[in-house]
């Protein structure tokens, strides 16, 4: 990367990291775009080479982040040789990501009351990370692999999506209904069921 466009990424990543935190310590609505380009030591001006508005960070940012929760899940995947079967494998990437959103809440507070499809599917399909494969991408890898055919699978992919997001939420901040170790059997049963729903064809023997 030149030292010309690496600079610009270092701004355009210090913009997105200062509206997080802000985001998260003073919320959206109370986060002004002066007080998000202070915290970034740019000029007002810089912020509007990367983004449109107040909104237009906040979408990046979702996008930025759940890009970052798959991929933290999908490199620690590629350390267990052993998970060969895509479903074990989905369900593995779960777990993390369930894991790291365990252990730190602010992400939650910011992905989970907008991971609307319109939101993810953006972060699915395009990284946002540079040199990086969309998230999309890896799901197909595996998917090319599976001994299942499936079909639906972006229908598939958008009800376990929903239901892990929409599930996990309050087991995570609040115990409720209950905690998460106790919510995770109920969840990937959930998801099992969603698999063998949209097997297309059986696996050969």
């Amino acid at each position: 990367m030149k030292k010309i466009d690496y600079n610009k990424q270092q701004k355009r990543n210090s913009l997105l990291e200062s509206a997080f935190a802000l985001f998260i310590d003073n919320g959206f609505y109370k986060t002004s775009i002066s007080d998000i380009v202070n915290n970034a030591g740019v000029a007002k001006g810089t912020f509007y080479l990367y983004f449109k508005d107040k909104y237009d960070i906040r979408n990046h940012l979702i996008s930025r982040k759940a890009s970052q929760v798959f991929l933290a899940a999908y490199a620690e995947l590629q350390t267990r040789e052993s998970l060969t079967d895509f479903e074990d494998q989905v369900l593995f990437m779960i777990d993390h990501i369930l894991d790291q959103f365990a252990a730190s809440h602010s992400l939650v507070t910011l992905l989970s009351k907008h991971l609307s499809w319109g939101f993810f599917k953006d972060s699915l399909l395009f990284s946002e990370e540079p040199d990086m494969p969309s998230v999309f991408d890896l799901y197909e890898s595996l998917l090319s692999k599976a001994p299942y055919t499936y079909h639906s699978p972006e229908l598939m992919m958008y009800l376990i999506l929903e239901l892990i997001s929409g599930a996990s939420y309050n087991a995570i901040l609040y115990n409720q209904p209950v905690p998460l170790d106790e919510l995770k059997p109920h969840l990937y049963q959930t998801v099992k069921q969603i698999f063998r729903q949209y097997r297309s064809e059986a696996a050969p023997a």
